[in-house]
């Protein structure tokens, strides 16, 4: 708000049994010392540069979901060198996209990527679209990438939302030491409630309490002595940093997962070139049923492609009927 006036205390949030704690001065005291904080530690990292591109920005969204920065920034700067805009991406050949994104993980990113580049050429002469509903009908951009590019690229009001943002809203705002097992309609009040009217102002929270959950307010070990937060108020640390109620959900081993198959046909794919029958059923011979299921998943996804070359189907009784792969 302007200096010499006072901001109306927000109303209370729908579903959330701490909206008072997130209005009226408490919200302000929350919102400046976030931001302070942010514009002396944020990191310097290259899509947050004044010359990054939305185009480069919505990149990085992509590779950071479920991504940690230190592995995303050799493969954007890499990306970005050799597709600096959309059409250039959208014209590349599908297997140099799939090296290109090497070892970042969930690699249907990368195919969803080329197709959104490829529609932005399309159906936006090449410049990314403006506005969150514009952006959600591209391929592979979900509420929360078009909220961000929303924010950071074009530098609009907008609700950007994740796991680090809800973590230090549950702890600041509702007291709780982790957020909400999957994004309720609680915490999507409490998002909008606590966001700044005022268009610069929303842009510098999304960015900056998003920053504190990745670097401060931590999942497992929270820096609660060098948080802003815990001197204007946080809920959680005057309560006395209650333990999270327990998870009681099984939790699957990577080991032995059909992920962790995929990934290796895809990293042997990326070095070779191509493979045949045998040398598919060489990564487990102890489970060939294991490797026929994700060598199918991966066709089926379109992250490979037949390859006759590399040996055609193998012979009966010696892996089963596993075709040769190669890169698409």
């Amino acid at each position: 708000a302007p200096k010499g006036t006072t901001r109306p205390a927000a109303p209370a949030v729908p579903g959330t049994e701490d909206a008072a704690a997130a209005a009226g001065p408490a919200l302000e005291a929350m919102i400046e010392a976030t931001i302070a904080w942010y514009e002396e530690t944020a990191r310097d990292l290259p899509w947050r540069s004044p010359d990054a591109t939305p185009w480069g920005i919505l990149v990085s969204e992509v590779m950071l979901q479920q991504t940690p920065v230190v592995r995303v920034l050799p493969r954007w700067l890499a990306w970005m060198q050799r597709w600096p805009e959309p059409a250039d991406l959208a014209d590349a050949p599908t297997s140099e996209v799939l090296r290109t994104w090497d070892r970042l993980g969930y690699p249907r990113r990368a195919l969803r990527l080329q197709e959104c580049a490829r529609e932005i050429v399309s159906a936006h002469g090449g410049v990314v679209p403006r506005g969150e509903e514009r952006l959600r009908s591209l391929p592979g951009i979900g509420e929360y990438t078009a909220a961000a590019v929303t924010a950071f690229a074009h530098h609009d009001r907008a609700v950007v939302v994740d796991t680090n943002i809800r973590r230090v809203l549950a702890r600041a705002v509702r007291g709780r030491a982790l957020p909400d097992r999957s994004y309720s309609a609680a915490e999507r009040a409490l998002a909008t409630h606590t966001l700044p009217a005022e268009r610069e102002r929303s842009v510098a929270w999304n960015q900056a309490v998003m920053e504190l959950g990745a670097l401060v307010c931590t999942a497992r070990t929270p820096r609660c002595a060098q948080c802003p937060l815990a001197r204007v108020g946080c809920a959680w640390v005057a309560a006395g940093r209650p333990e999270p109620e327990e998870d009681t959900r099984r939790r699957q081993s990577f080991e032995g997962t059909d992920r962790q198959m995929r990934g290796r046909i895809m990293a042997l794919l990326r070095e070779q070139g191509a493979a045949g029958p045998a040398m598919l059923a060489a990564l487990d011979p102890e489970d060939p049923v294991r490797v026929e299921r994700c060598v199918r998943s991966l066709l089926a996804d379109g992250l490979a492609a037949v390859a006759e070359e590399a040996g055609g189907a193998a012979a009966a009784g010696d892996a089963g009927a596993l075709p040769g792969l190669r890169l698409p």
